[in-house]
């Protein structure tokens, strides 16, 4: 009997895209080993490592599940079954509705394939407007600040490589060493040859600890903090003047709109000190060269784009985007959050990051699809606002959802479960019984990332290839099986291909000529072993891999400093909810945490939420460490164990976000939406806890 090869693809989790290969073992799972790759460096973090656990888990669907009635159970039905339930609800919706009666809702882990898929989907099979995705939780406020002010939204202008050759890097709200560990490769070699790190962060986490200098300021005031650090690199002289006039336009409205951002006030708001504001700029300001990278802690805020943008300013007053080993960059979060956000599955975007508005764009897209470009939609609800319409809200009655699980991750989640489970319709495709799929009519079971092959786009803009490994179980599909199987039945036979080239060869055509232009590249050449970052617009262009070398992608080639200004608090503290919450990810879990809660070995290291406590707030309430308590907020509560630390502020608690139930972080959070992103306000809210009576707290 002949040994199985190693097959080489890349980790399903993060944006990192750790590279690995899978052997399969004969049992219908595969052993991991790690590969060398740029981004990775030969590492991989405890959920890469365990990743094959869930091919042959517990909690697998492998058979397609449906109710003879709402209000039954979810039994085994056959895939034409499945299929005709799901097309006939999806149709007797439009019928009663129209287009817009049903919405279609993807995910950031989608393959590039699939996410041109699911935009084509909705936009030539359903002719709805109401599709988005998950990544709207994730990246829309960076996405739209780098559109704003550089002309293109691609989280890393240059490759992850150049993080380990600059002298200084502000790293403003990511933990880097818990969600994607391997990423502290290139710090530790920055750190080896002389670098110095200085990390934004409300808390002390393993990422902030391996910092030079950690700024620890109240939860939403971001802000005020990137305003005070201009303010005080145009105080010392610290600023580039032949850069700003060469290559920027805004840096005098900019430089106007931060002069009252002195230290002192700086610090009030805030809470960094004068003297850690003032090393701050003097290392950023005397390093040859310098990274300004911002990350979820800066951007899930009801003004996540213009915290952003006050970062840009920062970066372009230094002179620094365009340079060797420099820039200002944003750190993806989830595994295709890049590739996910290019090609077609948010409301307002078609194939190759072009605007659904544009009528340019409607042309060239609808002749790909060979479509009347009057026949495509215009845009539609953001993520959460089409969640909260659902229903009872008042918008589409059906919905068709692949790759999320919004009952745990959407904040203000207890509505949106209520919002979900008063459908006509709910058709989800998942691979394990998620909490959201647990209230569909129809669950559709599908293929994980080792058992097809697609491309994803990891954080610095790199197309890759993860290669099939091994064959699915009996009675699973593709997703893209999935939406060739439902078009059918809804009157298109043809135009979803199910094979992820061919769907790939198709976004290169629909792709071409627009921001994320993919047409150069293909699965041959990704075969082949080239590097290919977009623009990539030729077979025989090399790819981008640094933007902004002579020019940045706006009309006149110079990037834009905007003026922008701390906003109140939209949801301050006060006596009935005297503490700021603020959530996030842990080492051991992923997202919300479907798969890896699935995973014995990730499950054991980390089995339940908890909710940090500084000691002089749990004296002050009287609360033990791993005492249960009722945390709540004017949306919810979460019951959770407290984990008594000084790595948190005393003002701020903090909670991972991964479980559902009771332990459900997301029943706390703000859904206020930034009114350019339309990113809900996940990092900060008002909240209380409360000790429980003592049956409860046990």
């Amino acid at each position: 009997m002949s040994l199985a090869l190693p097959v080489a693809t890349h980790c399903p989790y993060c944006a990192l895209q750790c590279a690995m290969a899978l052997t399969p073992d004969g049992r219908g799972g595969a052993v991991v080993t790690a590969r060398d790759f740029p981004t990775s460096r030969g590492g991989l973090c405890r959920k890469g490592w365990t990743s094959a656990d869930l091919l042959t888990g517990p909690g697998r669907l492998t058979t397609p599940l449906a109710r003879a009635s709402k209000t039954g159970p979810l039994l085994p039905v056959s895939w034409d079954d499945a299929l005709d339930l799901a097309a006939a609800g999806i149709r007797a919706a439009q019928e009663r509705g129209g287009p817009d009666a049903v919405a279609v809702f993807g995910g950031g882990g989608l393959t590039n394939e699939k996410a041109y898929a699911v935009g084509k989907f909705a936009r030539v099979v359903l002719r709805t407007s109401q599709v988005d995705y998950n990544g709207r939780f994730c990246m829309s406020s960076a996405a739209a600040a780098a559109n704003r002010a550089f002309g293109v939204d691609r989280g890393l202008p240059f490759p992850l490589e150049d993080v380990g050759a600059t002298d200084c890097i502000l790293l403003v709200g990511s933990n880097v060493a818990e969600t994607m560990p391997p990423f502290m490769s290139h710090l530790a070699r920055q750190h080896d040859a002389g670098g110095r790190l200085i990390v934004v962060d409300p808390r002390r986490t393993p990422t902030a600890a391996a910092a030079d200098l950690h700024l620890q300021p109240q939860p939403g005031t971001d802000l005020a903090l990137a305003n005070g650090l201009l303010h005080l690199a145009i105080a010392e002289g610290l600023v580039d003047r032949d850069y700003l006039a060469a290559r920027t336009t805004g840096f005098d409205d900019v430089r106007a709109a931060c002069a009252s951002w002195w230290p002192a006030r700086v610090e009030r708001v805030t809470g960094v000190s004068e003297p850690d504001l003032r090393a701050a700029v003097r290392m950023l300001g005397a390093a040859s060269s310098a990274m300004v990278l911002t990350a979820r802690g800066a951007e899930q805020h009801s003004h996540g784009v213009d915290t952003v943008l006050a970062f840009t300013n920062l970066a372009l007053a230094l002179g620094l985007p365009g340079r060797p080993a420099s820039g200002w960059g944003c750190l993806t979060g989830q595994g295709n959050g890049q590739g996910g956000r290019e090609h077609g599955q948010k409301a307002d975007q078609l194939p190759g990051y072009r605007s659904i508005s544009d009528p340019a764009a409607r042309a060239h897209v609808a002749a790909v699809w060979g479509v009347d470009p009057d026949d495509l939609p215009g845009p539609g609800r953001s993520a959460q606002e089409l969640l909260l319409a659902l229903g009872d809200g008042g918008g589409p009655e059906a919905l068709l959802l692949l790759g999320s699980n919004p009952v745990v991750s959407a904040p203000n989640a207890r509505l949106v479960a209520q919002r979900i489970a008063s459908l006509s319709c709910l058709v989800v495709a998942d691979l394990v019984l998620s909490e959201t799929a647990r209230l569909a009519d129809v669950v559709l079971p599908t293929a994980q990332w080792a058992e097809e092959t697609g491309t994803m786009t990891n954080l610095e803009g790199r197309v890759l290839l993860r290669r099939k490994a091994l064959d699915p179980p009996e009675g699973v599909r593709t997703d893209l099986e999935v939406l060739a199987g439902l078009a059918e039945r809804l009157g298109w036979p043809t135009g979803f291909p199910t094979d992820a080239e061919a769907v790939f060869d198709e976004l290169r055509r629909a792709s071409a000529g627009g921001r994320a232009d993919y047409a150069g590249i293909s699965h041959a050449r990704l075969a082949g072993g080239e590097a290919l970052h977009w623009p990539c617009p030729t077979v025989d262009s090399p790819g981008t891999p640094r933007l902004f070398l002579d020019r940045f992608a706006t009309a006149d080639g110079r990037a834009v400093l905007v003026p922008v200004d701390q906003p109140e608090p939209t949801e301050p503290v006060d006596d009935d909810y005297p503490l700021h919450l603020t959530t996030g990810r842990i080492a051991m879990q992923y997202q919300s945490g479907a798969q890896t809660r699935r995973v014995v070995a990730l499950n054991d290291a980390a089995p339940h939420a908890f909710v940090e406590v500084h000691p002089h707030l749990a004296e002050r309430l009287g609360v033990l460490d791993g005492e249960r308590v009722k945390v709540s907020t004017r949306r919810g509560e979460a019951w959770l164990r407290t984990r008594v630390t000084d790595t948190v502020r005393s003002d701020t608690v903090f909670v991972p976000f991964h479980w559902g139930g009771k332990q459900r972080a997301n029943s706390l959070t703000d859904d206020e939406l930034d009114p350019v992103s339309r990113m809900p306000s996940f990092k900060v809210c008002a909240a209380r806890i409360d000790r429980l009576h003592a049956d409860a707290a046990r």
